[in-house]
């Protein structure tokens, strides 16, 4: 089933990074494999203005142009609102798109979103015609309110970025996911195997977004391939329907009042 992010339709669930490659021929090769069709980029850390970040730019620029896909510039570094909006305008006009990926950092030990900024630059962004994706912890409360200004949709992470912890709050998660039905949910951040991202689909998430867990890999093309693989069965098992858990046993052949087939 395709995955809509403000009214564009993708074949795949799976959102990619472009940051910490061993190169970008790597790079291009893992994002291909991974078969995705949105690839974040930060401004900071890679300006297609500078000398430096022509390679890499030139790659995004053919890999998404070859799977059909989308660019999606982030705010990554950013401490405050103020700093957020001035980098998003910026990447709005070199990028040539209204879609972002909102960070707004609070902590530099966990990386953890500060809420109040987060929101602040949220709205402002939205009153200026930014399709926000904000990047935020898994805050019920949180997610509500930025549902509620006009977020299509919610990026809470699963564990810290880049800790590979996979999901630490499987209740909080979940939660959201059953409070916010209409929205579209995006697990980002903390993804640390291939199973993590089966698990959120699982839950009936609507897509992950990772990065660290297939560029750090041994082999991030292989790695790129397994996680397109695990979203798709964990998408398959959510929409066929996960048998409930059970306090007791039960026999999976059941022996009184059951017919027996035989052949003879």
């Amino acid at each position: 089933m395709s995955l809509n992010i403000y009214g564009q339709q993708l074949n795949s669930r799976l959102l990619i990074g472009s940051a910490l490659y061993p190169s970008p021929q790597i790079m291009k090769q893992a994002i291909l494999a991974s078969g995705s069709q949105v690839v974040t980029l930060s401004l900071k850390r890679q300006n297609p203005n500078e000398q430096s970040g022509q390679q890499i730019w030139q790659y995004l620029q053919d890999v998404v142009k070859y799977v059909n896909g989308f660019l999606l510039p982030n705010t990554a570094g950013c401490k405050t609102a103020k700093e957020a909006i001035t980098l998003a305008k910026m990447s709005r006009e070199i990028f040539q798109t209204n879609w972002l990926k909102l960070e707004v950092i609070g902590d530099d030990y966990n990386l953890q979103p500060d809420p109040i900024e987060l929101l602040n630059a949220a709205e402002q962004l939205i009153n200026d015609g930014f399709n926000v994706l904000p990047y935020c912890t898994d805050d019920l409360v949180l997610c509500q309110r930025l549902y509620d200004l006009g977020c299509q949709v919610i990026m809470p992470w699963a564990s810290p970025i880049g800790t590979g912890k996979g999901l630490m709050n499987p209740y909080n998660l979940e939660t959201i996911r059953l409070r916010l039905p209409q929205a579209t949910l995006i697990l980002d951040a903390g993804i640390g195997k291939p199973s993590d991202a089966c698990l959120a689909m699982e839950m009936g998430y609507d897509g992950v977004l990772l990065n660290s867990a297939v560029a750090l890999a041994d082999n991030p093309v292989l790695m790129a391939k397994a996680f397109n693989q695990a979203l798709q069965a964990g998408e398959q098992g959510y929409v066929a329907g996960i048998m409930e858990q059970r306090q007791t046993a039960h026999p999976s052949t059941p022996t009184l009042d059951t017919p027996f087939w035989h052949q003879n």
